[in-house]
């Protein structure tokens, strides 16, 4: 009897453990470098040495933002470095040093803009004035995604190094790079010296070249920049009574007895006092208390179903009190986005990483209409419809197929419901087709039955 209860008791704990890999292996959310959407994203960091001087030398910055849809947000970028040498930063345009450091070794009225041996760069503000500007300079770190807005997915500064060498045998580059926005997220590989960059002159006549160039590579992973995801889907259709909400605790759970305090209820009084203790938490998430607890939601609904083309309404609801996106973007995979034959309010563009393949799409909002998602509130909503055409072939309402597969806001993987809860054709049915030609032809059919009893 012992022998038999000890096997059945393996036996179920074996049934157990496959049940929870299963689980897990369907749950699992890609969060490392490589982004499948995005094969080839990465920010590019390039330092151009444009002259020599007598202690050291001149040189221009630039972060390249090669992301197709993942972007650098307010309060912006943050660029850090540990220097080789006793290099010190004797001025800067375009860009500023956190912090000064220890500069009491220099003797005079004029000492350098930064001693720190591990500075931290910021972009200057809007509005700074010319003669502290460089090109591609103070929009406050703000870098927009490439395929967004491509000539503002580019940041510079130039600097003025002391201390340092002074050709191009002995100038040595800065080391462990770090690239924070403001938070973490990003890792930064070692500077390797490539082919100087070329300059061309406004009037296309002329080309120079830097006299020596340092390229870093940073890559993004989602599972550096936070611990819990930060969007989830929701689903619903015509044709089902059902809505299929977010997971519970998709984003984290209410009762966290480690993060006391991280939400609050819609319309609890106390949300100014909250955002007022924000201190240096001010990046921290504070959202509206649901039962997923995601900052964002994606709601995808089925909204009509005609002859020759289905529609579907896309909503993106903010629940995040401390946050307004700005360019803010979906990326959204879907078998049916070959046949997308309109949108509104929103823009879009095709995302082809591999040419044979058109099922993933970007959409981004309209300067100066929807292209800032307000904090969590009345206003804090964008919306959209879309509309596709049926393609007799692939077409289907069946096993969830008008659902997406897999939606990204602002680069980050959001949380799908499982497929076994999608909403469900009912049984036995056909869906619903609406169709002008079949309004018209009930509406003579009831005149005809009316006239005929007159």
């Amino acid at each position: 009897m012992d022998l038999f209860l000890a096997n059945l008791f393996s036996s179920f704990t074996r049934i157990l453990l496959l049940l929870f890999l299963l689980h897990a292996s369907f749950s699992f959310i890609s969060t490392d470098g490589y982004d499948a959407f995005d094969p080839t994203g990465n920010i590019t960091i390039k330092w151009d040495i444009k002259t020599w001087n007598a202690d050291g030398y001149v040189a221009v910055v630039t972060i390249f933002n090669f992301y197709k849809y993942r972007h650098i947000e307010s309060p912006g970028w943050q660029l850090g470095w540990t220097w080789a040498k006793k290099e010190v930063i004797w001025n800067m345009m375009g860009g500023q040093a956190t912090e000064q450091g220890d500069c009491s070794r220099f003797k005079g009225t004029i000492i350098p803009h930064c001693c720190n041996r591990k500075p931290t760069i910021v972009d200057l503000m809007p509005g700074t004035p010319y003669n502290q500007q460089v090109a591609n300079c103070c929009r406050g770190g703000v870098i927009s995604s490439w395929v967004q807005d491509p000539a503002n997915a580019v940041s510079s500064f130039q600097l003025t190094v002391s201390q340092a060498g002074t050709n191009n045998t002995t100038a040595r580059a800065p080391q462990n790079f770090t690239l924070n926005t403001p938070g973490p997220g990003y890792t930064c590989g070692p500077a390797r010296t490539v082919n100087p960059s070329k300059f061309v002159s406004d009037d296309k006549r002329r080309v120079t070249q830097a006299l020596m160039t340092w390229n870093i590579t940073c890559m993004y992973s989602q599972f550096l920049a936070q611990k819990t995801p930060t969007c989830c889907v929701s689903l619903s259709s015509f044709y089902s009574k059902s809505i299929v909400s977010c997971p519970t605790c998709a984003c984290g759970c209410q009762n966290s007895i480690t993060q006391p305090g991280i939400c609050v209820e819609s319309e609890s009084p106390n949300v100014p006092s909250a955002l007022s203790r924000s201190g240096k938490n001010s990046h921290t998430p504070l959202v509206q208390c649901t039962r997923h607890m995601c900052p964002i939601r994606v709601h995808w609904h089925i909204k009509v179903n005609y002859k020759e083309y289905w529609r579907v309404k896309v909503t993106v609801t903010n629940f995040n009190y401390r946050m307004n996106y700005s360019q803010w973007n979906l990326v959204v995979q879907h078998p049916n986005f070959e046949h997308l034959t309109r949108t509104f309010s929103f823009n879009y563009q095709p995302l082809t990483p591999y040419a044979s393949i058109n099922d993933t799409a970007m959409f981004w909002g309209t300067k100066f209409y929807n292209d800032l998602l307000m904090h969590a509130g009345p206003s804090g909503n964008i919306q959209s419809e879309l509309i596709f055409w049926k393609d007799k072939s692939t077409f289907s309402f069946e096993k969830g197929w008008g659902f997406p597969q897999r939606i990204y806001f602002n680069g980050d993987n959001c949380v799908m419901p499982p497929p076994d809860l999608y909403p469900n054709l009912p049984n036995a049915s056909v869906p619903r087709v609406t169709s002008l030609h079949c309004l018209l032809t009930m509406i003579l059919v009831s005149l005809v039955i009316v006239l005929g009893y007159v």
